[in-house]
C-alpha cells in the first residue's frame, strides 16, 4: 500500500476563499447602497449605471455566484482531496475553473449595470456569459468527480455527497432555465412563453436557494463541524446523511412540478 502522503493542493483552495471575501465585500456593500437608495433616492444619482434596478442584480449576484459559488468550489476541493487521501485530479484544470469563474463574475460586474439583462430573477447574465457559465462548471465537475475518481479509500465521504448533488442540480436546473433564442450579442429572449416560463424560471429560484445555498453548505458542515469539535462522524450519522442528501434532490424537485 502507498503510504506517502499526498501533495494536497491547497493554493487554489486559498484563492477561492480570499475571491469569495472579495466578493462577498463588493456585493454586500452594493446592497448597503441599495437600501440607502430606497429611503434617499437621490443616492442613485441621476445617473443610468446606478439606478437600483440595475445595482439589485449585481447585488444578488455578487453575493450569490461571488461569495457562495467561490467558497463552495473551494471548500469542495479542499474537502474531496482530505477526505479521499489524494491529490487534485488536475492543478491545472482546478487553476482554469478559478479563473474562468471570476472571467464569469468581472463580465456580470460590467455588463449589469449598462443594462444589459434577461430580467431573471438570480439568471439575469445574458446568453454569451451563460456559455462561460456552462463550460467552467463543466470544467468543474471533471476536476471534482476525477479527484473522487483517484480517492484511496474505499468509501465516499458524505459531504461529497452533497457537493455532488449540488454540482449536478444546478448544471441541469441553470441549463433548462436559460434556454433562449439570441437575436443580437448581448440580447436575448426565452424559448417559453407566459406562464411556463414562470414556472420554469422559479423551478431554476427555488432550487437555485436550496441547492446552492442549502445543500452545499450543508457538505462543508459535514466536514469542518466534526473536524474543529474532535467529535468523530459516526456510521449511522453518515447513513442517515446520504439518504437525506438525496431526498432533498427528490423532494426539492417535486415541489417545483
Amino acid at each position: 500500500m502507498d503510504t506517502t502522503s499526498p501533495n494536497y493542493s491547497t493554493k487554489v483552495v486559498r484563492y477561492f476563499i480570499i475571491a469569495s471575501l472579495i466578493w462577498a465585500l463588493a456585493g454586500m456593500t452594493i446592497g448597503v447602497i441599495l437600501a440607502a437608495q430606497l429611503y434617499w433616492p437621490a443616492l442613485n444619482l441621476d445617473s443610468e449605471y446606478f439606478q437600483f434596478g440595475r445595482l439589485r442584480p449585481l447585488h444578488t449576484s455578487g453575493v450569490i455566484f461571488g461569495f457562495v459559488v467561490n467558497i463552495l468550489m473551494g471548500t469542495s476541493l479542499y474537502i474531496v482531496q482530505r477526505t479521499g487521501h489524494c491529490e487534485i485530479f488536475n492543478k491545472s484544470l482546478s487553476w482554469m475553473v478559478f479563473w474562468g469563474w471570476q472571467l464569469v463574475l468581472l463580465l456580470a460586474l460590467i455588463s449589469l449595470p449598462l443594462g444589459y439583462t434577461t430580467s431573471k430573477e438570480y439568471a439575469e447574465l445574458e446568453w454569451p456569459i451563460d456559455i462561460l457559465i456552462v463550460i467552467v462548471w463543466v470544467l468543474y465537475a471533471v476536476l471534482f468527480f476525477g479527484t473522487i475518481a483517484k480517492r484511496k479509500v474505499t468509501h465516499i465521504f458524505v459531504a461529497n455527497w452533497f457537493f455532488a448533488a449540488f454540482i449536478i442540480v444546478i448544471a441541469m436546473i441553470f441549463v433548462v432555465n436559460n434556454l433562449e433564442m439570441p437575436v443580437s450579442f448581448m440580447k436575448s429572449y426565452s424559448i417559453y412563453a407566459g406562464s411556463q416560463d414562470a414556472i420554469v424560471q422559479w423551478w431554476w429560484g427555488h432550487n437555485a436557494v436550496g441547492f446552492l445555498l442549502t445543500a452545499g453548505i450543508i457538505g462543508m458542515n459535514y466536514y469542518f463541524i466534526p473536524k474543529v469539535s474532535e467529535r468523530p462522524f459516526t456510521l449511522i450519522a453518515c447513513l442517515s446523511s446520504i439518504s437525506g442528501d438525496w431526498s432533498v434532490s427528490i423532494r426539492g424537485q417535486a415541489r417545483t412540478t
